[in-house]
């Protein structure tokens, strides 16, 4: 055993991300004569959910429901989070005026380096957890600071660094785009992880949801990349699922919160403000003003 799993389970999934990493490098969307870019990004986006879905119901099999569900709940935090980080990633791209065709490049990359950053902060936060039981207290005060934030903010963007506002454009290279990706992942990581380590401490569903959730990331930015202004109601959602989620782990002496009732309550939150926001948006359009990003083309 490591970590909580057999070496065979820790090959297995890792040789699943790298083949999963080669379909997506090699689809038809990121090619310059794609017809259609954002189809085939949302195609890329319904592989990587099925592929997720696959991997907890493999976990229900073999490992109990009660492990699965964590894993959903890890991966549910993970992907809602990453919301800001694709709002990152859209100012990172227009700053250096990155094209189309160079974006899927530096994501593969900082998809690639935000792997192994995430696993030395799990890694980091479930030995703090286990040595000091204290920390999950800090870990709770600090989650609600960000849910604070984020509803204070007045966006989700409000969350994006000063010096990524003000980045110029690259000469030729990707490589301050790539390292622009790894700080701002290391920066959105802090508010994710213990968050996710709210719901689990088996390092082995903590590490694998989160990485399952960041694998998708490139492929999502490329489907929402024209509708990331339309969510602008879906900051305050992520504030109150991450409320929620500090009360849990702040509560958790006195009061059990079952997985089922986690899920259902961020589900709930994350699908009221989606709703909302997606209308809303919907409405401005139609009254003629509109500060909707530019859709990537291939």
């Amino acid at each position: 055993m490591i970590a909580g799993a057999s070496w065979v389970w820790w090959l297995g999934f890792h040789a699943a991300l790298a083949a999963l990493l080669l379909a997506d490098s090699l689809l038809p969307g990121h090619r310059r004569e794609t017809k259609h870019p954002q189809a085939f990004a949302w195609l890329g986006t319904a592989a990587f959910v099925l592929a997720a879905a696959a991997f907890a119901g493999w976990i229900a099999v073999t490992r109990g429901r009660q492990p699965a569900l964590e894993w959903v709940g890890g991966y549910t935090i993970e992907t809602s989070l990453s919301v800001d980080n694709l709002f990152v990633f859209l100012v990172i791209f227009q700053g250096f005026r990155i094209s189309p065709r160079r974006q899927h490049k530096a994501l593969m990359w900082g998809v690639a380096g935000a792997v192994v950053l995430r696993a030395l902060f799990i890694l980091a936060g479930i030995s703090l957890l286990h040595r000091f039981n204290w920390i999950t207290y800090i870990f709770g005060v600090f989650l609600l600071y960000v849910a604070w934030r984020l509803v204070r903010g007045g966006s989700a963007k409000a969350a994006i660094p000063e010096w990524i506002r003000k980045l110029q454009p690259a000469k030729g290279s990707l490589l301050p785009v790539i390292l622009a990706i790894e700080v701002t992942d290391v920066l959105f990581a802090m508010d994710s992880i213990p968050a996710v380590l709210a719901i689990s401490h088996n390092p082995f569903v903590v590490y694998t949801s989160n990485i399952a959730a960041v694998l998708g990331l490139r492929s999502l930015y490329f489907a929402l990349a024209a509708l990331l202004d339309r969510f602008r109601y879906l900051h305050y959602g992520l504030g109150a699922m991450l409320a929620f989620v500090a009360f849990k782990m702040l509560a958790a002496r006195w009061i059990d919160v079952p997985i089922t009732l986690s899920l259902a309550t961020m589900g709930a939150i994350l699908t009221v403000f989606a709703v909302v926001s997606w209308f809303a948006g919907n409405t401005t359009s139609g009254s003629g003003s509109s500060d909707q990003a530019p859709l990537p083309k291939s």
